[in-house]
């Protein structure tokens, strides 16, 4: 009887385990290209997000079961260029096609600070070039996976209406900030393609460097209080996913009358959050922006 017990347990914990229909399966890193994803693919195939909801990109793990999806996939698709810095190893023996997206919608480097001259991976900040990955996405979606190709590019082309339409709102929110104030400082370099593509300036990171993992020295700090100075910065901008305390020991220990804003800049938030989709991230960003650079007192 105990024999037959193992047996019928063994059996139970296989069929959880095993794939619900058999039907296509895509991998996706982060939130936020997932989001993107899902609204391409619809009901098509089974996608599998690995970051959770306001999760460093940066640092952010997986389980072993995560990591056997990974190898099981018909489509792994990452953002790459560095970004996914937790689960790179991962990324790499997967054995299944693989798009690394940030390589493909013709990536900038990185001006100034620690990460100088490499790639910047961030290029989500810049509706434009998601329009690019949107497409090239959708091609490797119908070339790897079992999927109605009419349906899929159906709604490719319905959601890259909706790019199209977040973008021209934030050129037009964006320009109208006065040129005096129309200066980014942030936690670390996120925000290099939003700036280059509405015309502001990133005068300067508390992390010097395109990932949260770095941390800033004295004369880093000292160096970011003289540009606030300068260029008379009225915000900081914090991501949500990490502490603003930096931020504001930066303000009130140079003496500066800085405002802290706070940002989705690197992850969606949970469901119930004010950045569930990556539109809304996009809308919620510059609404902050927008305020923070703009408000008077």
């Amino acid at each position: 009887m105990r024999a037959l017990l193992a047996v019928f347990v063994l059996l139970g914990v296989a069929a959880c385990t095993a794939p619900d229909d058999g039907g296509p399966r895509i991998v996706v890193t982060t939130n936020i290209l997932g989001d993107v994803v899902r609204a391409v693919v619809g009901d098509e195939a089974d996608v599998t997000v690995l970051m959770k909801p306001d999760a460093d990109p940066h640092s952010f793990a997986i389980s072993a079961r995560e990591a056997r999806a990974m190898q099981t996939a018909d489509l792994l698709i990452h953002n790459g260029l560095g970004l996914e810095e937790g689960i790179a190893r991962h990324v790499a023996a997967a054995g299944v096609p693989t798009v690394e997206v940030g390589a493909l919608v013709d990536p900038i480097e990185y001006r100034d600070g620690d990460a100088a001259g490499l790639p910047d991976p961030h290029f989500w900040t810049d509706p434009v070039r998601m329009v690019a990955a949107v497409r090239l996405l959708t091609d490797e979606i119908v070339d790897h996976a079992d999927v109605d190709a009419s349906a899929v590019r159906a709604r490719a082309e319905d959601y890259t209406a909706e790019l199209d339409a977040l973008h021209a709102d934030l050129r037009r929110r964006f320009a109208a900030i006065p040129a005096a104030r129309r200066v980014l400082v942030t936690n670390h370099h996120v925000f290099g393609y939003l700036a280059e593509r509405y015309d502001l300036t990133v005068v300067g990171a508390i992390i010097p460097s395109g990932t949260t993992l770095a941390s800033p020295s004295a004369s880093d700090l000292a160096s970011l209080t003289t540009a606030i100075t300068r260029h008379r910065v009225p915000a900081i901008f914090a991501d949500t996913s990490r502490p603003a305390r930096l931020a504001e020991v930066l303000a009130s220990s140079a003496g500066l009358t800085v405002r802290v804003v706070a940002l989705h800049s690197e992850s969606l938030s949970g469901p119930d959050g004010d950045a569930a989709t990556y539109l809304a991230l996009m809308r919620f960003n510059a609404d902050a922006i927008v305020g923070g650079l703009t408000r008077t007192n």
